[in-house]
C-alpha cells in the first residue's frame, strides 16, 4: 500500500470520525450549559455554520478529484471556518461557562481540519503547485472520483455517522434554542 493510500485512510477511518465525536460532545457540552438560556440561538446558528463550512470541503473531497478548483474551496472554508470559530469564542465566553472537556474538543474540532487540509495537500502536491505558481488551466471543473474512497458503501456509512452524531444534535439545539428565544420574545 503506498503513503497516500494510507494517508486516506487515516482520514477516512480516524480523523473523519474523530472530528464527529469531538462535535458530539461539543453538543454535550452546549446542552450541559443550557446554551438555549445563555448565549442562545445566535451562538447554536454559528455551530451550524461552522458544521456546514467543513462539510462542504469533505464531501467535494469524497465525490471529486482534487485540483485547484477543489483544493480553493478547502483553502477557503477552513480560513472562514477558523474565522467564524473566533467569533464563535469570542461571542460564547462572556455569556456562558465553557468548560475544560468544552475547550477538549474544540482543540480537536479545530486542529483536525487542518491536519486534514495538509494531508490533502500533501496527497495532492503536483495540485498544490498549480494552486500557488497560478497554472489553473483546465482545473476549474468537477471530476467525479473514478472510484469510492473507502469502498462503495464508506460514503453512506459516514454520513449516516454524521447524520446521527452531529447533524440531528445541532439541529435539536438550533430547535431549542429557538423556542426559547420566541417565547422571550412573546414575554416580553
Amino acid at each position: 500500500m503506498q503513503t497516500s493510500d494510507l494517508l486516506i485512510q487515516l482520514m477516512l477511518y480516524v480523523f473523519l470520525p474523530l472530528w464527529g465525536i469531538a462535535g458530539f460532545i461539543d453538543w454535550c457540552c452546549h446542552r450541559a450549559t443550557r446554551i438555549e438560556h445563555t448565549s442562545g440561538v445566535k451562538e447554536s446558528l454559528v455551530h451550524s455554520l461552522m458544521g456546514i463550512q467543513m462539510a462542504i470541503p469533505i464531501l467535494l473531497c469524497l465525490l471529486f478529484q482534487v485540483n485547484v478548483l477543489i483544493m480553493l474551496i478547502c483553502l477557503l472554508a477552513w480560513l472562514a471556518h477558523e474565522l467564524v470559530a473566533h467569533y464563535d469564542v469570542h461571542y460564547a465566553a462572556p455569556r456562558r461557562h465553557i468548560s475544560i472537556w468544552e475547550m477538549h474538543a474544540h482543540n480537536y474540532l479545530a486542529t483536525l481540519p487542518l491536519f486534514m487540509l495538509l494531508l490533502i495537500i500533501v496527497i495532492n502536491f503536483p495540485v498544490f503547485i498549480q494552486l500557488v505558481t497560478l497554472d489553473w488551466q483546465g482545473q476549474f471543473q468537477f471530476q467525479r472520483m473514478p472510484y469510492a474512497h473507502g469502498g462503495d458503501s464508506y460514503l453512506l456509512y459516514y454520513l449516516g455517522f454524521m447524520l446521527l452524531v452531529c447533524v440531528l444534535p445541532y439541529l435539536e439545539e438550533n430547535l431549542r434554542c429557538l423556542r426559547v428565544y420566541l417565547q422571550q420574545r412573546a414575554a416580553a
